[in-house]
């Protein structure tokens, strides 16, 4: 521990030494230390650590505040836009703060919650029928990469976080020079994707996969916060997180599906 506070003080230099049979230096009875050993052993709640209980409340009441969100910006579609933009603020915040903000993170799912409705209310506009596919959609992928991590059967490895990191860095920019393109005019609507069902197909896919592994890793966060005993408040973090992936995957979704069905 290099920090001198705690370094200068005995409290974290030394050994206590403790006599479980004295208190204040005096024996204890039999009946005390009966009812010391009794004593029920302290809960993660107790200790204000990290419980997938109280994770999983966490992330259902961030949702919840998100369909709310969805429901405003589903009959007033122009918040969209709004909601994009502070929604990405209030998102770099909550990823650069040391220390996770209830308040933060569930600002966040409201203001995201508007552009997820206003978009879907833009889409659904044009392609009826689209936003329940991407729903279910969203939660088939998503009930399946958890039913799959829960069993064992895929887990984090350091090999494939490192070609994620690239795939993903690699898909940015491909959007990002698509974007560009059809701006500019160079391309119709939806660019390269809208140009050859095949080409939408694959990427269709590409970016199921990589939004799985990222739900993987959060998993993973999750599963290692609660065996290493975080505090409490780093459940807010979780829900955040898995907000973040599960909005990227849903967009993405009801994108692929306008283009397919474009």
């Amino acid at each position: 521990m290099s920090n001198p506070a705690f370094n200068n003080s005995p409290v974290f230099t030394t050994k206590a030494v403790v006599n479980s049979t004295t208190v204040n230096g005096r024996e204890m009875t039999p009946a005390q230390l009966d009812e010391l050993y009794g004593r029920p052993s302290a809960t993660p709640t107790d200790t204000d650590r990290m419980t997938y209980e109280d994770t999983i409340v966490k992330i259902v009441i961030a949702f919840a505040v998100l369909l709310v969100g969805a429901v405003v910006g589903w009959m007033i579609p122009a918040l969209a836009i709004p909601g994009a933009i502070i929604g990405l603020v209030l998102a770099l915040v909550n990823i650069f703060k040391k220390k996770p903000s209830r308040g933060l993170v569930l600002a966040y799912a409201a203001f995201e919650g508007l552009f997820v409705g206003g978009i879907s209310a833009i889409f659904e506009s044009q392609w009826g029928g689209i936003v329940p596919q991407a729903v279910f959609g969203t939660l088939g992928v998503v009930g399946v990469t958890l039913a799959l991590f829960a069993t064992g059967k895929i887990r984090e490895s350091k090999r494939a976080t490192q070609i994620f990191t690239v795939a993903i860095f690699g898909y940015m920019a491909f959007q990002l020079v698509n974007l560009v393109l059809v701006w500019t005019g160079v391309l119709p609507q939806f660019g390269l994707q809208g140009m050859n069902p095949l080409i939408n197909i694959a990427i269709g896919i590409f970016v199921v996969l990589l939004a799985s592994y990222s739900l993987v890793m959060d998993f993973t966060s999750i599963k290692r916060g609660v065996e290493q005993g975080a505090p409490r408040i780093y459940g807010w973090q979780a829900a955040f997180g898995i907000m973040v992936t599960v909005v990227w995957l849903y967009t993405e979704i009801l994108r692929f599906l306008a283009i397919f069905r474009d």
